[in-house]
């Protein structure tokens, strides 16, 4: 069993790279949304998680832009049930046993025991800011962010995922040595570092 985990800066590119990781690999796939969904379902039934989970990683779910600025649950505020929940969902993908790409939520540090290949993926402030730009364009024009909005909303998340990771970790999220790769988008199409990412990756496991 392989995993890789992806950490990011918000509007880095780090889910799109995941996913084109996942779909040039053929490995199992699981953004923040899937995870978040079946955090949020009561009691968690271990056979509603385990069908859940073992739909290939929800390979046709869409990524959703617009859900990561509305959906902000890396806060201070979010409760430690909620918290714990994510941690069994991950803990039940693992479980699994299937090779598979992991967005967010500190898979990394969670699935430590697994020994997972993990990746931060960063970019400078403005590259972040023209991805995110790029993507509000194809929005119809009364529901687009301004450039303003976008900017306070890439603060606000990078400190709320900060935060949650110092609370799960103990570690600051900046902490290079948690991770085995470091990947600056900045000037790059993700789709042509991924070619990149996926072979070292897999030279990682098998040495």
């Amino acid at each position: 069993m392989r995993i890789i985990t992806i950490s990011r800066q918000f509007g880095s590119g780090g889910r799109e790279l995941g996913k084109r990781l996942a779909d040039r690999l053929g490995w199992d796939y699981y953004d923040k949304e899937i995870i978040d969904t079946l955090a949020a379902e009561h009691g968690l039934d271990p056979e509603y998680v385990k069908r859940a989970l073992s739909n290939h990683g929800w390979h046709n779910v869409q990524l959703s832009y617009r859900n990561s600025f509305s959906n902000l649950l890396y806060h201070p505020g979010a409760s430690t049930q909620l918290l714990c929940r994510e941690r069994e969902v991950l803990k039940s993908i693992a479980a699994l046993g299937n090779d598979c790409i992991i967005i967010g939520r500190d898979a990394d540090v969670i699935l430590e025991d697994y020994h997972p290949f993990r990746i931060y993926v960063c970019a400078e402030t403005q590259a972040r800011l023209a991805r995110c730009m790029k993507h509000e364009a194809s929005r119809p024009q009364e529901e687009r962010l301004t450039e303003k909005q976008i900017l306070r909303n890439i603060r606000k998340i990078d400190k709320n995922r900060s935060s949650t990771r110092e609370i799960i970790s103990g570690r600051p999220c900046d902490d290079c040595s948690a991770f085995e790769l470091i990947v600056n988008t900045t000037g790059w199409e993700i789709k042509k570092l991924t070619a990149a990412v996926g072979d070292f990756a897999l030279q990682w496991f098998e040495g």
